[in-house]
C-alpha cells in the first residue's frame, strides 16, 4: 500500500519513508516535478534547535521541516502574535514547540529566553540565526535610526545569540551548530539595501571567524545565502510591484523564484550530522542569479521618484 503524502507549504509534498519498504527514499513534489529526497525521517533526531525569528516566513518553514525530520524545535520572536499563531499552526499538525517572546537586540532578554527554553526542552545544540529586518530605500533617505535598526537585529542579534550559545556549549562540552541566514550581496554589497548588506557581510565574517576559532570545541558555524523567494508580508514590502518581480525572474538563469521549502531543506542538511565536516562555509541557493548579474536590488535605480514616495509610505 502506497503512503499518502504529507503536505507542507509551497506546493511540496513529502512521502514518508519510515518502515515502508516499497518507498525506498522520500519523494518530494515541487509542482509537476518529482525529486528523490536524500533524507530519512530521523535525520535530525537528537537535535534541539532554537530559531530566532521563527514565527513567520523562512523561520517558520525551517521549524516545520526540522520537526518533520525528528528535531525538537523552539522559536523566539519579538512579536507575541507571531509566536501564538506559530504554536497554533504546529499544534494542529501534531507538534509541540516552545515559543518565547524575545528581542534579539537585547542580550539579557535573549539569555532569559534561552534559560526558559532549556529548562523545558533540555540543552539546545543548534542555533539558527534567522531574525532579520530590511527595507528598500535610497541610502540618502535613511535616518541613523533606520540604519541602526537593521544592524542591531541582523548583526548584533546574530552575534549576541551566537555568543550566548557558544559560551554554554564550551562550558558544558556540547558539540553545537550555528546556522546563519545571510544574503548573496554579503560578498558584493548592494544598492538600496545598504544597512542589510553591511549587516549580512558582518554575519558572514562572524560565521567564518567562529568556525576558525571554535571548531576545536566541536562547534560548527555555517550559513545559507538565499536568492529571491517569496515570504508572506516581507515580499510585498520590499518590492514596488509585480513588474519588478517579473524582472527579477527574467534576471535569474532558472527563470523562477526559489521556495522556502528549498532553503529549509538545505538548512536541514547543514545542521545534520551528514554535514559534520562542513565548517565556515556558505551555501548559495539563488538559481545562479548572483553569477548572472548583480544584486537584484541594484535595478532599483530605474525607479522614478514617485514610486520611491509610495514605497516610503509602506
Amino acid at each position: 500500500m502506497n503512503p499518502m503524502p504529507v503536505l507542507i507549504p509551497n506546493g511540496i509534498s513529502i512521502y514518508p519513508r519510515l518502515s515502508i519498504d516499497n518507498v525506498p527514499v522520500n519523494r518530494v513534489l515541487y509542482g509537476e516535478r518529482v525529486y528523490r529526497f536524500m533524507f530519512s525521517n530521523n535525520l535530525l533526531n537528537g537535535k534541539n534547535i532554537l530559531i530566532t525569528g521563527g514565527g513567520t516566513g523562512l523561520g517558520k518553514q525551517m521549524a516545520e521541516t526540522f520537526l518533520k525530520f525528528g528535531a525538537t524545535v523552539s522559536i523566539v520572536s519579538r512579536h507575541e502574535e507571531h509566536l501564538i499563531e506559530a504554536k497554533e499552526y504546529f499544534n494542529k499538525m501534531g507538534y509541540t514547540i516552545e515559543a518565547e517572546k524575545c528581542d534579539v537586540r537585547n542580550p539579557d532578554e535573549l539569555k532569559n529566553a534561552i534559560d526558559t527554553i532549556e529548562k523545558k526542552t533540555g540543552r539546545i545544540n543548534v542555533l539558527v540565526n534567522n531574525a532579520a529586518g530590511n527595507f528598500i530605500s535610497k541610502t540618502e533617505d535613511l535616518s541613523p535610526k533606520a540604519f541602526d535598526t537593521v544592524i542591531e537585529i541582523v548583526l548584533n542579534g546574530s552575534s549576541y545569540a551566537s555568543l550566548e550559545m557558544g559560551k554554554r556549549w564550551i562550558k558544558n562540552s556540547v558539540k553545537g551548530v550555528i546556522l546563519s541566514i545571510v544574503a548573496t550581496y554579503a560578498w558584493t554589497g548592494s544598492g538600496y539595501v545598504v544597512p542589510s548588506a553591511v549587516a549580512k557581510a558582518g554575519v558572514l565574517a562572524l560565521t567564518r571567524s567562529l568556525a576558525a576559532e571554535w571548531g576545536h570545541f566541536g562547534i560548527r558555524a555555517v550559513a545559507i545565502a538565499p536568492g529571491a523567494f517569496k515570504t508572506e508580508g516581507a515580499w510585498s514590502r520590499l518590492l514596488p510591484g509585480e513588474q519588478y518581480e517579473n524582472e527579477i525572474i527574467e534576471g535569474n538563469p532558472e527563470r523562477r523564484l526559489g521556495t522556502k521549502g528549498e532553503i529549509a531543506g538545505i538548512a536541514a542538511f547543514l545542521i545534520s550530522d551528514m554535514a559534520s565536516y562542513i565548517n565556515g562555509d556558505v551555501i548559495t541557493a539563488d538559481g545562479g542569479q548572483s553569477l548572472y548579474g548583480s544584486s537584484m536590488f541594484n535595478m532599483m535605480e530605474k525607479l522614478p521618484d514617485e514610486v520611491w514616495k509610495i514605497m516610503r509610505q509602506r
